[in-house]
């Protein structure tokens, strides 16, 4: 086996490898959403050998990278994308053009620290070490009459109630006095995916 293979290779499994660790044990527990699973390790894998391939064809690194801006931008026709999965998108998009221009014997060392660090951060993040998450949504809400600042704490136990949301601040975007009716963003506390409990099933009691 050729040297070129043998780091080709070893490589794809170092790649694969990480992938499925960002993909399977830090992305999919707390989102409990297997909609991006195939995409993500789809996209990954098949990075790899582009970018492989192309280095070991003495092809331009500019072509790989140009190739690696076309699967960036991707936008799919059905639902668009939310920020997250487009940064998980994008993460294991970047690891294999990385993966495949260090694999070499004189920069592993540098390439197991970079995974490393990669898959340690977003660890961190995804257990919310340090930080607080929060999310948005825009709604139409139709009680103009509580969006005064003297009615802030009425207002926002109203969406409380209403959406079911820890909701903590609001902001007016626009005011339809014909309709009495207010399109504002609503900002709140995000809630964390619920660990799915296992299904029991009933033993069958013999006669």
């Amino acid at each position: 086996m050729s040297s070129d293979l043998f780091y080709l290779l070893l490589g794809a499994g170092l790649n694969l490898l990480v992938a499925v660790l960002i993909v399977r044990f830090i992305y999919y527990p707390v989102t409990q959403d297997k909609i991006y699973v195939f995409t993500f390790l789809a996209f990954n894998t098949v990075i790899y050998f582009v970018m492989g391939l192309l280095t070991s064809a003495e092809l331009s690194i500019g072509v790989g990278f140009g190739l690696f801006a076309i699967f960036s931008v991707l936008r799919y026709r059905t639902d668009e994308m939310p920020i997250r999965e487009m940064t998980y998108l994008f993460i294991v998009i970047a690891l294999p053009v990385m993966n495949s221009v260090l694999m070499s014997d004189s920069n592993i060392a540098r390439l197991l620290i970079a995974n490393g660090v990669i898959v340690a951060l977003l660890y961190a993040l995804e257990k919310e070490w340090g930080f607080h998450f929060s999310g948005s949504r825009i709604i139409t809400y139709d009680r103009v009459d509580l969006i005064t600042p003297a009615n802030q704490e009425k207002l926002l136990a109203d969406l409380r109630e209403r959406t079911g949301l820890a909701v903590d601040r609001v902001e007016v975007r626009k005011i339809n006095f014909l309709n009495d009716t207010v399109d504002m963003t609503i900002h709140y506390d995000k809630p964390r995916a619920p660990k799915k409990s296992p299904t029991l099933v009933p033993v069958n009691e013999g006669v």
